[in-house]
């Protein structure tokens, strides 16, 4: 008998959004974040089911350092999308605040909050000892500190008195979601029943083997009966597959900026990224933004389609960083085309 999955198209899923709140050479946090709201307006309208901002910090180049805080103002300005974290670096932070946070978030915006959760920095050293983290946390006591995070929502979790509690945050039901681009977080989401969202969009080798890992490991649970996986995918679409390619020059040249160490804000597309790079370092480009999805409207289409197929994924989350605005809003308003059935 034929998988069935292998035949699921594109229309049979959701399509969602990570946004990393882009500042643009030129540009300045408040535009990113204006651009941020509308565009998540824009998706809504567009049909797509979530809207996900990123935490990073000592980056030039993305506004969203602040998470909780952009997440609360793009929900603010819109309506029905969900909209949550992918994600919280929960090292980062004592559990009990990221309860309090999402506890808040959940009562001014009820139904709508997702809580996405990594176990990285999102930074480099000198910035998480800024962050006040214990320079002996490297993400091995992650599984405790979500087993924490986790009863403050649900204190029956534990038949320890609860001295400490989340309020607002104890009680309400926050969809929790790890997040992951290796073996680790996928393997405790299968063993937790939990959601599990995969970083293909820098991170394509490990996409298969960590949702094989996941869905092997996966035990069902009072949230979910069978796995569910959402995988995150650049996608730089374009009315042409020649002004795609150049539009990608700007993702490109910003993961160029990432690998020399030199990180900054998202640069204005190029004619010929040759000029810029070694073949070195377009190699390793090449291998770790292999997953990228450039181009027109029909070879978006069929890109995301092969894409699906490999991955059989449960929902896709689109990623593009793009420098001009109008054009971030065109190619995810191609893709959602191509998601309701009208490319």
């Amino acid at each position: 008998m034929p998988n069935q999955a292998l035949h699921k198209s594109l229309s049979d899923i959701r399509f969602s959004v990570l946004d990393l709140s882009p500042i643009v050479v030129g540009g300045t946090a408040a535009d990113s974040l204006q651009n941020t709201l509308d565009l998540a307006r824009h998706t809504e309208n567009w049909g797509y089911h979530r809207y996900w901002l990123a935490e990073h910090h000592n980056m030039q180049g993305i506004a969203s350092s602040a998470t909780s805080v952009v997440i609360g103002h793009v929900a603010a300005g819109t309506r029905t999308i969900r909209v949550g974290s992918g994600g919280i670096m929960l090292p980062n932070h004592a559990p009990l605040v990221i309860a309090e946070q999402f506890g808040t978030l959940e009562s001014l915006f009820p139904g709508r909050i997702d809580l996405g959760l990594g176990r990285a920095p999102g930074t480099d050293q000198l910035t998480a000892s800024a962050l006040r983290r214990d320079r002996r946390s490297d993400g091995h006591d992650f599984p405790q500190q979500l087993d924490e995070l986790r009863t403050y929502f649900d204190p029956s979790r534990t038949t320890e008195p609860m001295h400490v509690r989340a309020v607002p945050g104890e009680g309400l039901n926050i969809p929790i979601w790890l997040l992951g681009s290796s073996g680790f977080s996928a393997q405790l989401a299968g063993q937790l029943g939990l959601p599990f969202a995969f970083a293909s969009h820098f991170s394509p080798e490990n996409t298969i083997p960590a949702l094989d890992l996941y869905r092997r490991s996966f035990r069902p649970s009072s949230v979910l009966d069978e796995p569910y996986a959402m995988v995150g995918t650049n996608v730089i679409a374009a009315d042409s597959d020649e002004k795609a390619k150049r539009l990608a020059t700007s993702m490109q040249q910003q993961f160029l900026n990432l690998i020399r160490n030199t990180p900054g804000q998202l640069n204005p597309p190029v004619d010929n990224m040759d000029e810029l790079w070694s073949d070195y370092e377009k190699a390793i480009l090449h291998k770790q933004l292999g997953s990228s999805i450039i181009g027109g409207p029909e070879r978006v289409k069929e890109k995301l389609q092969a894409f699906l197929n490999e991955t059989k994924a449960d929902e896709i989350m689109v990623n593009a960083q793009i420098f001009d605005h109008n054009d971030r809003l065109r190619s995810f308003e191609i893709v959602a085309g191509i998601m309701t059935g009208k490319i």
